[in-house]
């Protein structure tokens, strides 16, 4: 799967099954720029329907991993001046049962939606930590969800 917006990756992970079960590697070190390593991470579930987003980050990675356990459907908007994309918009779907791996640079509009029938899970690892140490700091995004006049609208 490829997305035309510069600076955002997306894979589809690889689970190693055997009579035990699976698992995949959601990051690799050799796989990503060092200014890209997450630093910290975490896991959120999302019930058919809802929507998360849209916002964006300042300076912030987000390394989305759709579990496979819904749908999601994916929509980026690059909202980045001195982007070589600047104002593309690209939508995808994380289907069921597979992991998609989701680099999204600062600067790129982000929402998803669980269009699935099931409780879907995302694991996030970013690179810079939510309020920075200690949670002092502000928080660095900026969020469009209930801004009316924004451009960034998710189809019902």
């Amino acid at each position: 799967m490829k997305c035309d917006i510069k600076g955002v990756i997306l894979e589809e992970l690889t689970r190693h099954a055997d009579s035990r079960g699976w698992l995949a590697e959601l990051f690799r070190q050799d796989e990503l720029e060092p200014d890209q390593y997450p630093v910290m991470s975490y896991l959120s579930l999302t019930k058919p329907g809802v929507v998360r987003g849209p916002h964006e980050h300042k300076k912030q990675n987000d390394l989305f991993i759709f579990a496979g356990t819904s749908t999601f459907r994916l929509y980026l908007w690059d909202n980045r001046r001195d982007s070589s994309t600047g104002g593309l918009f690209f939508q995808c779907d994380a289907p069921e049962n597979k992991l998609l791996r989701v680099l999204v640079p600062p600067g790129v509009v982000h929402a998803y939606k669980n269009i699935g029938r099931s409780e879907g899970m995302v694991f996030n690892a970013p690179n810079r930590l939510f309020k920075g140490k200690d949670r002092r700091d502000e928080v660095d995004e900026i969020r469009y969800e209930d801004d009316e006049k924004a451009p960034f609208r998710v189809p019902e």
